[in-house]
């Protein structure tokens, strides 16, 4: 997506939709964009840009992580309503 920058064009490639993406194709996108900032070559206003993709980015793969670690196990509450431990999200009560 950003395989342009590093031949030193500043051009911004058309950017795909966040919430089309993949998990995988998100954390991509935000490892090129940390590549490219940490390289320090790119201009403040696209910097700027790249920053408010990136942290869009993060905030999806968060999401999606957190949706996932929700679907794999639940909070078992023992009768006292305190946490007794955990189950797999589709184990039978």
């Amino acid at each position: 997506m950003l395989a342009r920058m590093d031949e030193g064009n500043t051009a911004t490639p058309p950017a795909q939709d966040i919430g089309q993406m993949s998990f995988e194709q998100a954390l991509a996108a935000l490892e090129q964009i940390v590549q490219a900032l940490e390289r320090g070559d790119v201009p403040l206003d696209q910097s700027i840009s790249l920053y408010e993709r990136g942290e869009a980015l993060r905030a999806a793969c968060q999401q999606r992580l957190d949706a996932a670690q929700a679907r794999i196990e639940r909070i078992v509450t023992g009768a006292d309503g305190r946490a007794a431990g955990t189950q797999a999200f589709d184990a039978e009560s």
